[in-house]
């Protein structure tokens, strides 16, 4: 069994510092890594990222993240990327990497994803040129998710988990206005997941959605922004080709 650690939405600032460090500390007690679903600056700048490099720094336990989209609203992503990665986070973006986790191979493929809404409600690559290249973005932030997935596959991982920002699915939507569900996410990703396969799909960015929802193929869906599940971080304990349960730990918001 592998209790994978997971928490988005964070929105690290230098008046927070320190605020998850005590939490994040009792990780190796209760899970094998922590996975870090965007957003875990206010306004993606250098100053922030650092802030949030010193509560991961040391942990003891593998970390694996996607950037938010306020991570790269300073408009230096490369910047919030390599503070976090000195700070020994693997931080994905149409990529993947494999941890050991207690002698378990668990690879975890990574995109922050985009928007565009989901089947029935969704932009289509047709008009202006920007709304094409809005859906374009979108289907290459799937394809490339697809892609690391299926790379897991072919090394033969114990387990493999999707790792975004953005939504695949409404169902963790829910609580939201429906006006803004296309920016929230978009089916693309959830495609992409079932088309590879996946044991756990693992999203942040709807502060008012709901934790659990499920692709159409059955991989079960987390919404684990921190207004939504509440604390520091949840922990989802998963078995080879079956994720399942969850166990509720870590202190304080």
């Amino acid at each position: 069994m592998i209790r994978a650690a997971a928490v988005g939405d964070i929105h690290m600032a230098p008046e927070t510092q320190g605020t998850l460090r005590p939490a994040f500390e009792t990780l190796p007690d209760c899970a094998d890594l922590l996975l870090l679903a965007g957003d875990l600056t206010r306004h993606g700048t250098p100053e922030e990222a650092r802030v949030v490099a010193r509560e991961i720094q040391g942990l003891g336990v593998p970390v694996v993240a996607v950037l938010g989209n306020h991570d790269q609203h300073d408009d230096r992503p490369e910047e919030v990327t390599a503070i976090l990665e000195d700070a020994g986070a693997q931080v994905l973006e149409g990529r993947s990497v494999v941890v050991d986790c207690g002698g378990e191979r668990v690879g975890v493929a990574g995109t922050t994803g985009f928007g565009g809404g989901f089947v029935g409600r969704s932009a289509g690559e047709f008009g202006e040129p920007l709304m094409k290249e809005f859906v374009r973005y979108s289907r290459r932030c799937a394809e490339s998710l697809r892609a690391s997935l299926d790379q897991l596959a072919e090394q033969g991982c114990d387990l493999r988990i999707a790792l975004t920002h953005y939504s695949p699915v409404p169902d963790t939507l829910a609580g939201e206005p429906l006006e803004i569900y296309p920016f929230l996410g978009s089916y693309l990703l959830a495609e992409a997941i079932d088309t590879a396969g996946a044991d756990l799909a693992v999203h942040g960015h709807a502060h008012l959605g709901t934790e659990n929802g499920m692709t159409n193929g059955g991989v079960r869906v987390r919404n684990v922004a921190q207004p939504v599940i509440g604390r520091a971080f949840h922990v989802y304990h998963l078995h080879a080709r079956q994720a399942v349960g969850a166990a509720v730990a870590g202190g304080p918001t």
